[in-house]
């Protein structure tokens, strides 16, 4: 009997000395480690994304008398569409080359204060209808400016005529690489370079009303603000981006495009 109780207080005492010890024990941790954070407490940036600059002009983007470019865009389609000249819409905005134009780039298109503009061609008169005569009027001839005698600017045979349908804005007239072209009419040169899907290009202008154009030569033979007669040699044929040889002749109208058959002679 004195050697179960002796037993039992021996339990009761090692069960005690566990427990003190437990709680005397100090608690231990892991470290933990500090991810994302230089020094201590401080986030880490991230790395700069490489920005793309924007286009030229985009500041001016929807403020009036200004044209943001579209895919396509020529300055002067841009030009012709408001009644301007492209040379002072290249002006206006310092172009260094203004066949070099992009998509989303910002275009002034009415000419800052005091700037100079050049005269837009004047357009022919327009007549008011009139209903109260039991007749209409004999029509009245055409103004001197619209009694030009244009000639064909080369020989060869029309191998696509003018179609709005098919975006053909003029004749296209084959022939050989080099076979003359010639000007349509008296004039001025007011273009001649490469412009983007015409190739080597030259404009003339006959006076306030009309234009014409050559395109896909081969080599230019006069220069800009160069005066030339009917049927002056002014480029050689070719095939400046284009699909064979061949020229594409164009009149236009108060800078619209026409159909070239109606002002050429019968062959």
């Amino acid at each position: 009997m004195m050697l179960v109780r002796r037993m039992a207080w021996a339990a009761l005492a090692l069960a005690g000395a566990v427990a003190l010890g437990a709680c005397g024990t100090t608690e231990k941790r892991a470290p933990v480690e500090d991810r994302g954070m230089t020094p201590r407490g401080t986030a880490t940036a991230p790395a700069p994304v490489p920005v793309s600059p924007p286009p030229p002009g985009a500041e001016n983007a929807g403020k009036p008398g200004y044209y943001t470019v579209r895919q396509g865009d020529t300055i002067m389609q841009i030009a012709r569409e408001r009644n301007l000249q492209w040379r002072d819409i290249a002006r206006w905005n310092n172009l260094d080359n203004p066949d070099v134009i992009e998509a989303g780039q910002v275009l002034r298109v009415e000419p800052p204060p005091g700037a100079a503009t050049t005269p837009p061609p004047s357009a022919p008169p327009v007549a008011t209808s009139r209903t109260t005569p039991p007749s209409p009027p004999p029509p009245a001839a055409p103004p001197a400016e619209e009694q030009i005698a244009f000639i064909w600017p080369a020989t060869g045979s029309v191998i696509a005529g003018y179609d709005e349908s098919k975006n053909n804005k003029g004749l296209d007239i084959a022939g050989k690489a080099g076979d003359p072209v010639l000007a349509a009419a008296d004039g001025k040169v007011i273009y001649a370079a490469s412009a983007r899907s015409y190739g080597n290009l030259i404009i003339i202008q006959h006076n306030n009303t009309f234009l014409t154009a050559y395109a896909h030569n081969q080599k230019l033979l006069v220069k800009e603000d160069q005066t030339v007669k009917k049927g002056q040699k002014i480029a050689e044929m070719g095939n400046s981006d284009a699909d064979r040889v061949k020229l594409h002749f164009e009149v236009r109208r108060s800078y619209k495009p026409v159909d070239p058959a109606r002002y050429l002679p019968q062959r």
